[in-house]
C-alpha cells in the first residue's frame, strides 16, 4: 500500500469482540452479493493510500487466517480488555511507523462503511492538523446529522492525533477509546457522512439482515 509521506496515519481494525449477542463470530459471517466474510468489508474500506499502515487485532485464529489470505497484518492475542486491543494495535503500528501523526480505530462490524468516507475523514484530519496550534490536540469521528435534527448520530471510525497516543496506551482496564471521547468532548470534531447506514454495526443477526437489505 502506498504511504502518505507527509502526514502518516495508521489504522487499527478492531476484531477482538466475542460476538456474544450475535451467537457466533459475526466477522466471519457471509455478507453481501459475494457472500464473503463481513470483515473483508473493513479491509476494503481501509484499502487506501492515505493510510500509512493498518493492523487487525483479533482473538480468533480464524480471523488471523482470513487476514493472512488477503495479506492484511494481524495481531493475535488472548488479553481480556478493550484497552488491551487499543494498546496492542497502536503499539504494533508504532513499531512499524514511529512517525505516525494519527491513528484511526475502526470496528470490524460496520459492513456498509465506504472507502470514500474513510478517505474524506483522513483528508479532513490532515487539513486540520496542518492549521492547528502545536499544543492543540484533536479527535475526529464519523457522524451523521439528519436535516433539522440538532443531535447528530456519532460513531466510528474515530481518529486520534498523536498527542493522545500516551493516553491510548494507558487506558483504564476494560475501557476503549470512547473513554477519551467523554474525557475531552471539546476536542472531538465530527465529520458528517450523507449515509447514516455507514455508522451501523451488526451486533445481532437481525441487525445484519437489515444491513444486507440496505445493500
Amino acid at each position: 500500500m502506498a504511504e502518505n509521506k507527509t502526514l502518516p496515519v495508521g489504522c487499527v481494525i478492531m476484531a477482538s469482540g466475542l460476538s456474544t449477542r450475535f451467537g457466533s463470530n459475526k466477522l466471519l459471517t457471509p455478507f453481501g452479493p459475494g457472500r464473503e466474510p463481513m470483515l473483508r468489508r473493513a479491509f476494503a474500506a481501509t484499502d487506501t493510500p492515505l493510510l500509512a499502515s493498518r493492523v487487525v487485532v483479533a482473538r480468533s485464529p480464524e480471523v488471523e487466517t482470513l487476514c493472512r489470505e488477503v495479506s492484511v497484518p494481524c495481531l493475535l492475542h488472548a488479553l481480556p480488555g478493550r484497552n488491551d486491543t487499543v494498546r496492542l494495535g497502536l503499539e504494533a503500528l508504532l513499531a512499524e511507523r514511529p512517525d505516525l501523526a494519527g491513528c484511526m480505530f475502526l470496528p470490524g462490524d460496520q459492513p456498509l462503511l465506504r472507502r470514500e468516507s474513510v478517505e474524506s475523514l483522513l483528508r479532513a484530519f490532515a487539513e486540520h492538523l496542518q492549521t492547528q496550534k502545536e499544543t492543540e490536540r484533536m479527535i475526529f469521528r464519523l457522524a451523521y446529522r439528519a436535516k433539522d435534527d440538532p443531535t447528530p448520530l456519532v460513531g466510528s471510525p474515530v481518529l486520534f492525533d498523536s498527542g493522545y497516543f500516551p493516553a491510548l496506551r494507558t487506558l483504564p482496564e476494560g475501557r476503549g477509546g470512547s473513554f477519551l471521547l467523554r474525557q475531552y468532548p471539546e476536542q472531538v470534531h465530527c465529520f458528517y457522512t450523507a449515509h447514516h447506514e455507514e455508522l451501523w454495526d451488526a451486533d445481532t443477526p437481525e441487525a445484519l439482515q437489515k444491513l444486507e437489505a440496505m445493500l
